[in-house]
């Protein structure tokens, strides 16, 4: 539940070294946020009395001592985004370490190249099922968490690379869609329940999932990122554009004839 302050108490980032998930919950914790929930690929065992989980796969640094430092009470649990038999168990665990669960983020992915995918389709086919498939079943079991509760949030990064899907990267964007379309009607069946999902759609994001890749017009940080998706905890807004300029941008580009549309630059 949210505390007695009206600011989110318990938060669970599904991808623990995500930039965007990382700068949501360090916004949540600086505005009061208490227990935080860390699922990572790699973790070895959950914190406990204070001992510190290891990371096996050698990715970026999980920031645990840095939510401890602003106040929070950090635990950290294995996830792998690609094993959905697991995803219903690791909602229950984080449920049972930190209680109910008042924002629920999933934030892991692959970019992944588009010739890439064309020269191995199996390649194309396993980001899918994380960038899609993984998505579907955490989704699917927090909600059935939240509803349960009878409260709480879960934020889904979807992107406009699924509104309207461009040749450039079209497994990923297709993917982003099927993930777009999943969430707007799990919204519709959390309706009444006390439960919320806010789609975020953010433009191309500067960061280390796009480093070496040329910024995309407005462009944005995964702090601006941040910001709206706190923003949107705040107003309870259903769905989020970054920047939000690109609402507009896109209402015009849904209705661009396809020839046009496959013209748009690589």
């Amino acid at each position: 539940m949210r505390n007695a302050l009206g600011s989110v108490d318990t938060v669970l980032l599904l991808g623990g070294r995500s930039e965007i998930g990382l700068a949501i919950v360090e916004r949540l914790v600086r505005r009061g946020a208490r227990r935080v929930v860390l699922a990572v690929r790699g973790a070895s065992a959950p914190r406990e009395n204070g001992a510190s989980a290891s990371v096996k796969d050698g990715g970026a640094a999980v920031p645990v001592e840095d939510l401890e430092r602003l106040g929070a009470e950090v635990h950290v649990l294995d996830f792998d985004a690609a094993r959905p038999e697991t995803h219903a168990a690791l909602i229950e665990e984080a449920a049972a370490r930190a209680g109910d669960l008042d924002v629920v983020i999933p934030a892991f992915g692959v970019l992944g190249s588009q010739a890439v995918y064309d020269a191995d389709p199996v390649a194309a086919a396993r980001d899918v099922a994380v960038n899609f498939g993984g998505h579907v079943s955490i989704g699917l079991a927090a909600a059935g968490r939240l509803r349960e509760q009878g409260h709480g949030t879960l934020v889904v990064l979807s992107s406009v690379a699924g509104v309207r899907v461009r040749k450039a990267n079209f497994v990923y964007g297709s993917a982003k869609a099927g993930l777009d379309g999943f969430a707007q009607g799990l919204a519709d069946a959390l309706h009444g329940s006390g439960a919320r999902v806010v789609v975020v759609r953010p433009g191309f994001v500067i960061g280390r999932m796009t480093r070496g890749m040329t910024p995309a017009p407005m462009s944005v940080t995964a702090a601006e990122v941040a910001d709206a998706v706190v923003e949107a905890l705040d107003t309870r807004q259903g769905t989020v554009w970054v920047p939000a300029r690109l609402r507009l941008a896109f209402a015009v580009m849904r209705l661009l004839p396809r020839p046009i549309w496959r013209r748009l630059p690589r």
